[in-house]
């Protein structure tokens, strides 16, 4: 098995917490190269992994012939020059998500990905879930019937802390829009399909946080029509209050259809709720072994908090894309596809009007 190098791309708390640690459990991958702009962050970060080969200019790195793939976790205005970059040099990508400031760069990405022969992943972290899993199985078996109704709710308590370079929408493009909210866009396509059309508002509660102008929202609501049909509703907040964070805070997905009806909560991993058409109500459904781990990895579902580990699924899903030389799952595609839902959130928020998406 030929080992895969890897060079990572911003050296920050996702990268330390997710795509470490998940690399780290792949067979035959090793991390060869960091790259950061915060020379103390890329040297605490030099510090933990023991790697050697450091710069704060990501060109040093993706032209460098022993790196054969790169992970880019870097503020959301340079993912598409790194990307393109990286790209441009024969390089597989990973990128956080979301992965630009508009849908046209996210395009501009997946083809340039494309016509080179090249695997590219976005990071829609949550669909690691097992309970997600084994719902977008059930959902594709036909358990659900007739799509009608999508529903997500996302509530977070980040009080008025300073998100840094998040909170500057020239850096980041929006805020809870593609924090969070993304990842719940992307829930929708995954088990519902394309919106085709939407109206939404956001709204910018803190402008001072931690002592510094935010101008980004920290609230986000969505009322869509999917082109099957069906409606949704999904709306995401920094500022409820006493919620708490991450998994220990409110992060709730429904849909209806005509045979019946499901929930998904991230906290619940091993579990969802299930109601039959006519039925007298929800009841608990355990999700099965073999949806505890994605497709082949060789992590143990036993080890560790689950609530954190499924995110290291992630690295392995990229890693054998790579080996086996076949699409990524969530691939740049699906982010472009999220990315053109929120540039529409943004543009009827600012005109209040429905805005229609491209087929």
């Amino acid at each position: 098995m030929q080992q895969i190098n890897f060079a990572i791309i911003g050296c920050g708390g996702i990268t330390l917490q997710n795509h470490l640690p998940g690399l780290a459990m792949c067979p035959a991958t090793k991390v060869v190269a960091l790259c950061d702009t915060n020379p103390a962050t890329l040297e605490r970060a030099r510090q933990q992994t023991g790697v050697t080969i450091t710069s704060t200019d990501y060109e040093d790195i993706v032209k460098r012939d022993d790196v054969h793939a790169v992970i880019i976790a870097t503020p959301n205005f340079t993912h598409p020059p790194i990307a393109l970059a990286a790209i441009a040099h024969g390089k597989h990508v990973l990128c956080e998500k979301p992965l630009a400031l508009h849908a046209r760069d996210a395009r501009a990405m997946a083809a340039a990905a494309d016509q080179a022969g090249l695997r590219h992943m976005t990071a829609f972290t949550y669909r690691f879930v097992p309970a997600m899993r084994y719902l977008r199985h059930l959902v594709g078996r036909g358990d659900l019937g007739q799509p009608y109704h999508y529903r997500s709710c996302r509530l977070q308590d980040w009080g008025t802390r300073n998100l840094g370079w998040r909170q500057q929408k020239k850096l980041a493009g929006t805020g809870e829009l593609g924090d969070m909210l993304s990842h719940r866009i992307d829930f929708a396509h995954v088990l519902i399909g394309p919106m085709k059309r939407l109206v939404a508002n956001t709204r910018n509660l803190t402008p001072v946080r931690g002592g510094a102008p935010n101008d980004t929202d920290d609230w986000v609501a969505v009322l869509s029509e999917f082109a099957c049909g069906a409606s949704g509703v999904l709306e995401s907040s920094k500022l409820a209050s006493g919620r708490n964070e991450s998994w220990r805070s409110l992060d709730y997905v429904e849909i209806n259809g005509s045979a019946g009806s499901f929930v998904f909560i991230t906290g619940q991993w091993n579990q969802l709720q299930y109601g039959k058409l006519g039925g007298p109500g929800l009841e608990t459904i355990p999700v099965p072994r073999e949806f505890w781990t994605w497709p082949g990895s060789p992590r143990d579902p036993d080890a560790g908090d689950p609530l954190v580990t499924f995110r290291y699924d992630q690295a392995w899903e990229f890693v054998d894309a790579i080996r086996r030389g076949r699409p990524c799952d969530n691939s740049f595609h699906d982010g472009a596809r999220t990315q053109a839902v929120m540039d529409a959130a943004v543009r009827s928020a600012e005109t209040k009007q429905w805005v229609e998406l491209e087929p």
